[in-house]
């Protein structure tokens, strides 16, 4: 029995106890992964095809360790340009083991609803009450400044010898 199966944007065909080497996968090391993008399940002469999926199918699999794949080389070149460079690639890859190709009755993977999560999130913040923006630091609002600015404030406190004076003097002499 053999399945094509599509694992992390690839397609892949795969048969029990098979190792296949797929694009990193969230998971650690042991863990158990099961697969519902079945879009073709073959045993013996009876082959069901999905349109574009085969409902209720899945494929198990327990992912053995993370690693890298070979080095590639990227080398573009132009000629009589000088133009030369060099790059290397190494794709992060995780090793999966197929345990189970189920073509019938398995449950498909429902993914999260994030619905009633952003509802309570709205009503907390409904609910709590809403405090007062406190005004930012003086020094946040001088240093958004520019210096001429900063020296008509200076003017308007009465500050004097401020023509001499850099952005960082003025806006201590402002704080003080």
């Amino acid at each position: 029995m053999y399945a094509i199966v599509e694992i992390a944007g690839q397609q892949f065909k795969v048969a029990k106890d098979q190792k296949v080497f797929v694009h990193r996968l969230a998971g650690e090391e042991g863990d158990k992964v099961s697969f519902d993008k079945v879009l073709l399940a073959a045993d013996g002469d009876n082959v069901t095809l999905g349109a574009p999926a085969i409902d209720g199918a899945q494929v198990g699999a327990k992912i053995t360790r993370h690693l890298k794949g070979d080095k590639v080389i990227v080398f573009k070149k132009k000629r009589r340009k000088g133009y030369r460079v060099k790059n290397g690639h190494r794709q992060s890859l995780t090793e999966i083991v197929i345990e189970s190709i189920v073509t019938s009755g398995a449950k498909k993977a429902t993914p999260k609803k994030a619905e009633p999560k952003a509802k309570a999130e709205k009503e907390v913040k409904a609910a709590a009450p809403k405090a007062k923006a406190e005004p930012k630091a003086n020094t946040e609002d001088l240093s958004t400044k520019t210096v001429a600015e900063l020296k008509e404030l200076a003017k308007a406190k009465g500050i004097s010898g401020i023509s001499s004076m850099k952005k960082a003097e003025l806006i201590e002499a402002l704080k003080g």
